[in-house]
């Protein structure tokens, strides 16, 4: 061991009657210890926040929607569907069909009450419902296609948010108000039509819930979108017609390139737009409480750099005679600086560890018990989300022990050049 080391160990670690390190040495241990922890953990939350929002959406979504302008329906093609799938990055791809319609139905606390909210209804595949439900279904079940065409109604699955508001449970039956393939709201509103000419340009059908699904995207998902089987509501209204194509894709970083490439084989009038487009608010949002990451790194930086430095001059100012002894036995004023530097690094090192080890227990602790919670209206998720990444535990670590090291030149180069006279005669 170089004495420098030792002599640096000694200092910063001596042990008293007490069989203690010194007091000012465990302050600045403890200091680094929760400055590191608290930006790992601030690392965890902001990132682990993201990644289960973006899940959350990029599951309730596909990837990529490819439309005609104006939300037009269209006649659907194999070809079309088989241009999608062709491309190397799309690992598949399924029709859809959405139509906005008035959900009305009666209360079930008194049966005289009705209630109604305007709705989505999205037709999609039975594979593509298979998948879903069997993430998110929370009552009910799927009915395959042809027990459904035996039932009466149009088979429905509503969002738990939508099923709390009107009251609705499974096997409840509602009514569907929609506006006809060939009429609009306007037309409604414009020209004196009478009561049969109104209600025969509505659509009217009965629909019966299935299931009751919860994505924790309680508005505009949740209280807004309905599932339903993509033939059945075809059958029902527009036979042969889509209102897109829902894909996936093996690599998100390459989405918007895919998009394009897409788009461009389909040909006019396609075009196509990523999750991340469809929910730019959202993702917007995220990327705020990312940006707001580097100014927390630098905060607390900043008040361990600080804590080090008072740290070492608090410790040469203790070991003032020491010092000077050092000096007088012929220490160059060199070593005597790397002595303080050594000891700015076990005390930094000591604070690290503890840090780390202090982050991954709460995180470890909460992840377990989920004692922090959120309201799921606002965040889309019920518990503060953590993701442990080695990475961030790795960078943090260095930086402070970087940085600790980089401002602890100060105080060592003032130790090292204190006389041996007067050092003795403090």
């Amino acid at each position: 061991m170089k004495p420098e080391f030792y002599i640096a160990r000694r200092f910063a670690f001596k042990q008293r009657s007490a069989s203690k390190p010194t007091f000012i040495v465990m302050v600045a241990v403890i200091g680094i210890a929760v400055g590191t922890a608290a930006l790992i953990l601030t690392m965890s939350i902001v990132q682990g926040f993201a990644v289960s929002v973006e899940n959350k959406l990029i599951s309730f979504s596909s990837h990529l929607q490819v439309r005609y302008p104006e939300e037009k329906l269209f006649q659907e093609r194999r070809s079309d569907l088989s241009k999608i799938k062709d491309h190397a990055n799309v690992s598949g791809a399924s029709p859809f069909l959405e139509k906005s319609f008035v959900l009305r139905c009666r209360s079930s606390a008194n049966g005289e009450d009705y209630r109604s909210k305007p709705v989505v209804i999205k037709g999609i595949s039975e594979q593509q419902q298979q998948v879903f439900l069997k993430k998110f279904l929370k009552r009910g079940m799927l009915v395959p296609f042809e027990e459904k065409e035996k039932n009466e109604g149009i088979a429905l699955y509503v969002g738990q948010t939508l099923a709390e508001n009107l009251g609705l449970s499974v096997g409840a039956k509602v009514m569907l108000v929609g506006l006809g393939s060939e009429s609009s709201s306007s037309k409604l509103i414009a020209g004196n039509k009478s009561i049969v000419d109104l209600l025969s340009s509505l659509d009217l059908e009965v629909g019966v819930i299935r299931g009751i699904y919860d994505t924790g995207l309680q508005e505009g998902f949740d209280d807004y979108v309905v599932l339903s089987d993509l033939k059945q509501l075809q059958k029902r209204f527009n036979p042969m017609m889509i209102s897109g194509y829902d894909a996936n894709v093996r690599q998100l970083s390459q989405l918007s390139t895919t998009v394009k490439e897409v788009t461009a084989s389909l040909g006019f009038p396609f075009f196509g737009f990523t999750v991340f487009e469809r929910y730019a608010n959202l993702f917007e949002w995220l990327k705020l409480q990312k940006n707001i990451t580097p100014l927390l790194i630098v905060t607390i930086t900043i008040v361990a750099v600080f804590n080090i430095i008072s740290t070492l001059l608090v410790l040469i100012i203790e070991k003032t005679r020491e010092i000077g002894m050092l000096s007088a036995l012929g220490l160059e004023p060199g070593k005597i600086s790397r002595v303080f530097m050594a000891q700015a690094f076990l005390i930094s090192l000591s604070g690290v560890a503890a840090g780390n080890i202090l982050a991954l227990s709460l995180s470890l602790f909460e992840l377990r018990f989920h004692l922090i919670t959120l309201p799921e209206k606002s965040y889309f998720i019920k518990y503060v989300p953590l993701l442990i990444d080695p990475l961030d535990y790795t960078l943090v670590s260095l930086a402070v022990l970087a940085l600790t090291l980089l401002f602890a030149f100060i105080p060592a180069r003032i130790a090292a050049f204190l006389k041996p006279g007067t050092a003795l005669s403090t």
